[in-house]
C-alpha cells in the first residue's frame, strides 16, 4: 500500500483547499509506504484537525456582541456568523475549512488503522491504534457536533448526522450516506472505547501532542456529558490523574497572574502545563484578530468583573483590549510558519488547548448535579473558583445559601447548574467551549444589532432553529451529503 502520507485527504476532489497549507509543499508523487510502526506514528501526527472552529463557534454564541457601527472591524468570517448567515469560501475560520480539516484527520487515522492491519504491526502498534480509533472518533464527534442537530438525552436523535468514514477511500467522488446523529453517536462510542483501552502515555516524545489516556478521557467526559451518561462522565473525568484536580487545573489567579501578559500567554498553551491534556496546531488567525465589530465586547467583558460572578470578586483572566470595547482574552501566542524563507511568507497558526482539566472537571461538577450529588457538584466548582478568583478565600467560597440569592432560586440543581455553566462561560471564553454548553442545554441566543443609525434592536436563535446546525459544504453533494435546511 502506497500513499501521500501528507496530500491524502478524506472528500479530496470536492474537498480540497486552495492555500498554502505546508503540505502542499509536497512534491506530488512523493510517495511513502506505511509498513513500519514509526511511519504510523508519524502518520498519525495528522489525525488531528488543523481548523479553527473558535472563529464561527464563538461568534455564533452569547461569547460575541455588535459593538457598535464604527466600531471594530467588518470580516464576513465573524460578521455572517453573528447572525447565523452562511459564510461562503474555504478560508480558514470558515465552516467549510474546518469540515475539511476534519475529514482530513480522518482520512490519517484510517491509512494508520489500514496500514497496521495489513502489515501486523504487532503490539507495539497498538497504543498508535488506541490514538487513531479516539482520533477518529473525536474528530466525527466535533463534526456531528456542528453540522448536525444536537443530540437530546432520551430522544430517538434519528435526524441526519454526518458520513462515519472508517476506511480509506480509494475513489476520487464517492457516494456517502450522512447516517443519523444517533448512529454517529454509536459509532463515536465504539471507536472511543475500543481505543482508550490501547493507549499509552509512554508511546510518546511530547505526550500532549496525541491522545494520551489522560486526554482520551477528557474527551469522553465531554462526550459523556452531550449523551447524558452522567455516571460514566464522573468516572472518565476522575480517572485522568491520581494528583487532586486543585493541583492541576489553570492557576489563572497564583501562577499566571504573576507571570506578564507575554508570559502567561506563552504558558496558557505549553505542553509542560498540567492542565493542558491535548494540544492540537491549528492554522488560523483568530488570535490576532482583537478589534471585530461582533465579538468580546462591554457587555462580555462585565463577566470578568466583581459584580459578574457568584463571590463578589472579580476573575483574575488576563483580559486585554485594542480601545474600548475591543478587548479579547490574552490566551494564546502567534506562531508563524515560514513557508518561503526569500519573500518571508507564510501562514500563522497557534496551538489550540483542546481538552483540559479545566473543562473535565467542570463536566464532572455537572454530572454529579445530574445525578443529585449537590455537595460533590459545588465541591468541583469551587476549585475552579479557588483557582480564577483575584484574592480568593474560603470564605469566598460558593455554597447552596449564595447560589439560592444571587440566581433566585431554592431549587438545588437548577442553581448548582447555573453556577456551573456560568463559571464555564467566563473561563473558556474565546475557546469554542460556550457553544457547546448552548447546544446542550437548547438555550436560547440572543444578539444585539445597531443599525447605520445606532438604533439597536434584538435577534433571536431558538432551541429548534435550522440555523444552530452549522452548513455542510456545497461541494459534499457530489458525494451524496444531502445540505441542512435552511
Amino acid at each position: 500500500m502506497k500513499i501521500n502520507i501528507l496530500k491524502y485527504m478524506a472528500f479530496i476532489t470536492v474537498l480540497s483547499l486552495v492555500s498554502c497549507e505546508k503540505y502542499l509543499d509536497t512534491v506530488p508523487d512523493n510517495r511513502t509506504e506505511i509498513n513500519s510502526v514509526e511511519k504510523v506514528a508519524q502518520l498519525l501526527a495528522t489525525a488531528y484537525p488543523e481548523g479553527d472552529y473558535y472563529t464561527f463557534a464563538e461568534s455564533a454564541s452569547d461569547n460575541a456582541e455588535d459593538k457598535g457601527t464604527g466600531v471594530g472591524d467588518l470580516d464576513e468570517i465573524t460578521d455572517k456568523p453573528y447572525v447565523w448567515e452562511d459564510v461562503i469560501g474555504t478560508g480558514r475560520g470558515t465552516t467549510t475549512n474546518y469540515w475539511t480539516t476534519c475529514y482530513q484527520a480522518i482520512a490519517s487515522a484510517n491509512h494508520a488503522l489500514e496500514a497496521i492491519e495489513k502489515n501486523n504491526l504487532g503490539n507495539a502498534a497498538l497504543p498508535y491504534k488506541g490514538e487513531a480509533l479516539v482520533a477518529r472518533a473525536y474528530a466525527h464527534f466535533m463534526l456531528v457536533t456542528f453540522y448536525a442537530k444536537a443530540y437530546v438525552i432520551g430522544a430517538t436523535n434519528d435526524s441526519p448526522g454526518i458520513p462515519y468514514i472508517t476506511e480509506p477511500e480509494t475513489v476520487a467522488i464517492k457516494q456517502y450516506s450522512r447516517g443519523t446523529v444517533a448512529s454517529n453517536y454509536q459509532q463515536i462510542e465504539k471507536d472511543l472505547t475500543e481505543g482508550m483501552a490501547l493507549l499509552s502515555a509512554a508511546a510518546y516524545k511530547v505526550p500532549k501532542y496525541h491522545f494520551t489516556p489522560a486526554a482520551a478521557r477528557a474527551f469522553a467526559s465531554r462526550f459523556y456529558l452531550f449523551k447524558g451518561d452522567w455516571q460514566k462522565v464522573v468516572d472518565n473525568a476522575s480517572l485522568i490523574s491520581t494528583e487532586s484536580f486543585a493541583t492541576i487545573v489553570r492557576p489563572t489567579n497564583s501562577t499566571l497572574a504573576a507571570m506578564s501578559s507575554a508570559d502567561a500567554r506563552a504558558a496558557f498553551t505549553r505542553s509542560d502545563q498540567k492542565y493542558n491534556l491535548l494540544l492540537i496546531n491549528i492554522y488560523t488567525k483568530y488570535h490576532r484578530n482583537t478589534t471585530p465589530r461582533h465579538g468580546f465586547g462591554q457587555t462580555l467583558f462585565d463577566m470578568f468583573s466583581n459584580t459578574g460572578n457568584i463571590t463578589g470578586k472579580r476573575f483574575a483572566n488576563k483580559i486585554s483590549e485594542s480601545g474600548k470595547p475591543n478587548y479579547f482574552s490574552y490566551k494564546y501566542p502567534n506562531y508563524f510558519y515560514v513557508t518561503n524563507q526569500v519573500a518571508n511568507t507564510g501562514i500563522h497558526y497557534m496551538m489550540s488547548p483542546a481538552l483540559t482539566t479545566d473543562e473535565a472537571l467542570l463536566n464532572r461538577a455537572e454530572a454529579y448535579a445530574e445525578l443529585g450529588q449537590y455537595s460533590k457538584a459545588l465541591d468541583d466548582v469551587n476549585i475552579i473558583l479557588a483557582n480564577s478568583v483575584l484574592g480568593y478565600t474560603s470564605t469566598d467560597a460558593a455554597t447552596f445559601p449564595k447560589i439560592a440569592g444571587y440566581y433566585g432560586t431554592s431549587n438545588q440543581k437548577e442553581g448548582v447548574i447555573k453556577l456551573i455553566l456560568d463559571t464555564k462561560k467566563a473561563q473558556f471564553i474565546q475557546e469554542g467551549i460556550r457553544w457547546f454548553d448552548i447546544l446542550r442545554h437548547r438555550f436560547t441566543v440572543i444578539h444585539n444589532v445597531y443599525d447605520s443609525q445606532g438604533n439597536q434592536t434584538f435577534m433571536e436563535l431558538k432551541a429548534d432553529d435550522n440555523r444552530r446546525v452549522f452548513q455542510i459544504p456545497q461541494e459534499a453533494t457530489l458525494s451524496g451529503v444531502a445540505l441542512n435546511p435552511r
